[in-house]
């Protein structure tokens, strides 16, 4: 028989104690915590802490997504595993370790990657999605199933010593949806220009930090408590311990839920973030390089971000801030008699500008940023904010 609304034993009150003393949570927001079904796709460096704490807070069903076997490299950030998992399959070591811990909880692994072919299955058995994964295809995909299946995604990312918190698709209904990740990030980066954390490296505790804000934000979206992260990415640098709150919000253009929508299904992720510029290969180009080198000569030119306001706010390389979806009302603000130089994040949406503005005519002498700020960082900034 089904337990009754707020009928705890008298472990479980001891247990959620600190959670029934508290006015906004209390025995009504424990039960729902109790009665919750999260799926956290990731049982890595911010799978761990997320998962620890849920299960700790008494989250009821707690899907875990991963085809990883635990190495040794993952014993400096994933806490939940040790010496004894070596070798085992992350999914399955995690479930048992957070059944040690919380045994009131029901923890289901999926040994398995998360592909277009079962992600719909999988996130209509729960409530909330975590993104806890460290590459960009499986970040899109399950940016598209939550938006397909109507879930709200825990969204959270490390890189070296930042990291980036936010709750996309938060709400019902299309006309209700907050923001979703294609509206922070409307195209991926080439992937050279990102590397993973083995490359790259990141900070130990860094991923303990991020998860632990992910799994605040689920039990904030359980509970109904507090304001969630919808519309606002919150970004870290554990180097000077600074928090930054960026806002955001729907993009006209996205092509998932904007105005004129063309994805309604899943799709090839791999071969979408492997080739994300492919239509714009015969566009005029200049690398960071060879502006770097306009910049240090005095040569004359125009810089034109067609970047949204917010990332601009993130990081910047100046110049003109003409959003691409307003490049044909402010077409006059762009000159004729020096050379244009375009860019964006990654060189994908400052493509398509140079593109419509060779079109238009009378635009002989532009030219897109190949590889987009991310580039510029990679080779001139390394200490500037990645996002």
């Amino acid at each position: 028989m089904a337990r009754s609304t707020h009928s705890f034993s008298p472990e479980e009150m001891a247990r959620y104690s600190r959670h029934l003393v508290l006015p906004e949570i209390g025995p009504a927001g424990q039960e729902k915590i109790r009665r919750a079904r999260v799926l956290v796709v990731g049982a890595g460096g911010l799978g761990c802490p997320v998962l620890m704490y849920l299960a700790a807070a008494g989250v009821g069903t707690l899907g875990i997504v991963d085809d990883d076997r635990v190495e040794l490299t993952n014993l400096q950030r994933q806490v939940l595993y040790d010496e004894s998992h070596l070798g085992r399959l992350k999914a399955e070591a995690a479930a048992g370790k957070l059944s040690d811990m919380n045994s009131q909880i029901t923890t289901i692994p999926y040994p398995e990657r998360l592909t277009s072919r079962n992600a719909l299955t999988l996130f209509a058995r729960y409530d909330i999605i975590v993104d806890a994964t460290d590459n960009f295809p499986t970040r899109y995909l399950i940016n598209d199933a939550c938006v397909l299946t109507d879930k709200p995604d825990v969204y959270g990312a490390v890189y070296r010593f930042e990291g980036q918190v936010s709750v996309f698709n938060w709400g019902k209904g299309t006309d209700h949806r907050g923001p979703n990740y294609r509206d922070l990030f409307p195209e991926p980066p080439p992937p050279e220009l990102v590397p993973g954390c083995a490359e790259g490296g990141v900070l130990g505790v860094l991923p303990g930090i991020v998860g632990a804000l992910q799994a605040t934000e689920v039990l904030k979206l359980i509970t109904g408590t507090g304001e969630v992260l919808s519309g606002k990415v919150l970004m870290l640098d554990a180097r000077t311990m600074a928090f930054q709150t960026i806002r955001f919000c729907r993009d006209p253009n996205n092509p998932l839920t904007g105005t004129h929508p063309t994805i309604r299904e899943l799709i090839d992720y791999e071969w979408f973030c492997r080739h994300p510029a492919s239509s714009e290969n015969t566009i005029p180009e200049i690398s960071v390089e060879e502006l770097e080198a306009w910049r240090r000569s005095g040569k004359p030119f125009q810089l034109i971000d067609v970047r949204q306001p917010f990332e601009k706010e993130i990081v910047t390389l100046g110049g003109d801030l003409i959003p691409e979806t307003e490049i044909d009302q402010r077409a006059h603000h762009i000159r004729k008699d020096v050379p244009v130089v375009v860019y964006c994040r990654s060189g994908i949406r400052s493509a398509r500008v140079v593109q419509r503005l060779k079109e238009k005519g009378g635009y002989a002498n532009i030219y897109n940023l190949k590889g987009g700020i991310l580039a510029y960082i990679q080779r001139f900034k390394p200490d500037w904010p990645v996002y």
